[in-house]
């Protein structure tokens, strides 16, 4: 049975052309440096975001987590968006791995006050007061919104005006740019002075992301890799489907915005659903609903017997997220089985 998944676009297959790309790769041992395509890849979108060097990851986590590791120092603490991925879903990584606390600006759906930025950023002067080691912007937010450009540039130039480093969590980077009518990708990129990209999103790719930065960071980065276990062999299998991912899948994601929108409207129509349109900006669509307690810990599966998978209520909000494994036609079934649910005693 095929099941419409709306869980999240990690959730998306490769495609064939990944798939004939991983079985003819030509690989070696990553830790040694002896894999071809791994260096391809890291080469490549070292270059595409106009970074020095770049590094291939197993996850976005890990890719944030090497960045924090790699600016900071124990002790000291990060600025950050209060509901950012690093903050809410990375498991505390910043705190267990890194040893670094977070300081929130004035925030809104992740779009940071570069004023309170500013203001949160301390240096040793106060004995009493940690140390900034690194501001992180996230775009696209966790939350689906967009962060304009003029806002990343202004909190781009807070940072560096108190000499503290940016780094740009992208896990959905090209969602970001398609929606800002982004083409070249540096637009965004030169507000990070290292930036993480997911490969294995929107994008298709089945595992990775990359880290891309300064050489010394991505240096440090490389052994806090190794140090968490990242450090892989014949990754070239991967690195392979990566490749493709950032070379013939970053335009098609507008479609899945397009379909984003499309679905919203479509459950917006059914009573008792109430859809955040404004927030409908990358592939995410969030919605609330007039559901009591017994009727909502039903919905996940019972929208699972009849072929969609879905997450349940968090923090009050449903989410459904498209992808390419996701049509237009399946959003339609999609709508009809939530008005079908909504309309059950």
């Amino acid at each position: 049975m095929r099941y419409i998944d709306l869980r999240s676009d990690t959730v998306t297959q490769p495609t064939q052309a990944m798939r004939d790309a991983m079985y003819h790769a030509v690989v070696g041992d990553d830790v040694f440096d002896d894999d071809p395509t791994v260096r391809e890849l890291e080469v490549f979108a070292a270059k595409l975001f106009g970074k020095e060097d770049a590094l291939f990851v197993t996850s976005g986590t890990q890719g944030n987590a090497c960045a924090v590791m790699a600016w900071t120092r124990r002790g000291e603490c990060i600025v950050i968006d209060p509901h950012s991925h690093i903050a809410d879903h990375e498991a505390g990584s910043y705190a267990q791995l890194a040893g670094v606390s977070l300081r929130f600006p004035q925030s809104e759906n992740g779009v940071m006050n570069p004023e309170s930025v500013c203001a949160c950023i301390t240096d040793d002067a106060d004995l009493q007061v940690a140390r900034t080691g690194l501001v992180v912007l996230e775009n696209a937010h966790s939350s689906g919104a967009v962060v304009p450009l003029d806002n990343m540039r202004a909190v781009y130039e807070a940072a560096h005006e108190k000499g503290v480093p940016v780094h740009l969590d992208g896990a959905r980077l090209y969602n970001a740019a398609a929606t800002l009518g982004v083409r070249d990708i540096r637009e965004m990129t030169c507000y990070g002075d290292t930036v993480m990209c997911c490969l294995s999103k929107g994008l298709c790719a089945p595992v990775g992301s990359i880290l891309a930065g300064p050489k010394d960071v991505i240096r440090r980065a490389k052994k806090i890799r190794k140090l968490l276990g990242g450090g892989m062999r014949q990754a070239g299998f991967l690195a392979a489907a990566g490749k493709l991912a950032l070379t013939e899948m970053t335009e098609r994601v507008a479609e899945d915005h397009e379909n984003a929108r499309y679905l919203g409207a479509r459950l917006a129509e059914i009573d008792g659903v109430h859809v955040f349109t404004n927030r409908i900006q990358i592939d995410m669509v969030f919605f609330s609903a007039d559901w009591d307690t017994e009727k909502a810990a039903r919905y996940p599966a019972w929208m699972h017997a009849h072929g969609i998978q879905v997450t349940g209520l968090m923090d009050g909000e449903y989410r459904m997220v498209t992808h390419r494994d996701v049509s237009r036609a399946d959003c339609d079934t999609v709508a009809a089985c939530v008005r079908q649910f909504a309309a059950e005693e």
